[in-house]
């Protein structure tokens, strides 16, 4: 990852999504992309420090790439916990600058810290001081009233000299006040250009940009302005759309897993969760929206939805599911 960001190639990654993007998510997606960056849910710098670390930061050596997001504004904490996440084996530590929750806002941490970009540099400067792996930043254009000409710079330039690796930005302003967490995702209008604009400032920084993309197509047009582009919501609910990446962004020419290694593969992965005390609708809520318009796609979604979540399910389960698309009519497209 390290090289990567230095010599400022083209990189794709899946967001990291509270409550999404946990390890059986990422073994997913691994199945469609081996270069993709992944990213874990992200997690306060007191639980990586305190928690269950197994629980809460395990992942397996198939995931790999996968980068670790940290929340906090504790300079010295995000620097335990980071320690603690290289220790791991994870490639890369993300500080969260973007999250408008509730709860980052008791916390001041998350989009909070747009205010406060030497507080930032700070968190920074300890996390650099303390691994070898890349330390970059996620934030948004602005917050609340902000000037994003001025608020967006000063970030940049504030983390950019704490040895930040890369800046990854969501092209919308959070709305600390009046905005769920999910309308801020949504209301808040998108300005790419303005991050179009940050890189052009910053010619010699590894300038990414996520929000809103919806498509490869977009992702591809997008790399013609920046460094690096991220998918969240658009790659959850469609993950088969990562079966291009390695070849549309990455130039491999190595051919993708066919669809039924997939299911196999993502079987044996629940079998051994369920050995483990796990239930299958850990795995499969992360599977339903595959088939995402093909025929049989309904049916699918009914049956993850629901057998699925049985606290005895088996993994036959998948299969079953899977027989009901392979076996649909084309008229039942949806």
């Amino acid at each position: 990852m390290k090289d990567q960001y230095l010599n400022r190639e083209k990189l794709f990654a899946v967001a990291p999504m509270i409550d999404w993007t946990d390890r059986h998510c990422r073994t997913l997606h691994r199945q469609f992309t081996r270069h993709a960056l992944l990213y874990t849910e992200m997690v306060v710098a007191d639980a990586a420090i305190h928690g269950k670390r197994e629980r809460i930061l395990g992942f397996s050596p198939e995931e790999q790439p996968v980068a670790l997001q940290l929340g906090g504004s504790e300079p010295v904490k995000l620097a335990a916990a980071a320690r603690i996440g290289e220790a791991m084996g994870y490639k890369e530590i993300n500080l969260n600058v973007g999250c408008p929750s509730d709860r980052v806002q008791s916390g001041a941490f998350g989009a909070c810290l747009m205010q406060t970009p030497a507080i930032v540099a700070a968190c920074v400067d300890a996390m650099k001081q303390t691994v070898a792996i890349p330390v970059t930043v996620k934030c948004r254009i602005g917050v609340d009233d902000q000037d994003t000409q001025v608020a967006l710079d000063e970030l940049a330039d504030a983390v950019f000299r704490a040895g930040s690796d890369a800046l990854w930005v969501h092209a919308r302003k959070a709305w600390l006040k009046g905005l769920s967490p999910k309308e801020n995702r949504e209301i808040p209008p998108l300005d790419y250009d303005r991050v179009y604009r940050l890189k052009r400032q910053n010619p010699n920084q590894f300038i990414g940009i996520n929000g809103g993309i919806q498509s490869l197509d977009e992702a591809v047009q997008h790399l013609n302005h920046v460094d690096g582009v991220m998918l969240g919501r658009a790659a959850y609910q469609d993950p088969m759309l990562l079966m291009d990446v390695d070849s549309r962004i990455y130039a491999s020419a190595v051919t993708p897993p066919s669809i039924e290694t997939v299911i196999d593969r993502m079987c044996a992965y629940a079998d051994a969760h369920i050995a483990g005390g796990g239930r299958l609708s850990h795995v499969t809520r992360h599977m339903v929206g595959m088939f995402h318009g093909a025929a049989g796609a309904r049916r699918w979604r009914q049956i993850l939805s629901t057998e699925a979540n049985r606290t005895d399910a088996p993994s036959a389960v998948i299969r079953y599911a899977y027989d009901m698309v392979r076996n649909a009519p084309a008229a039942e497209a949806a």
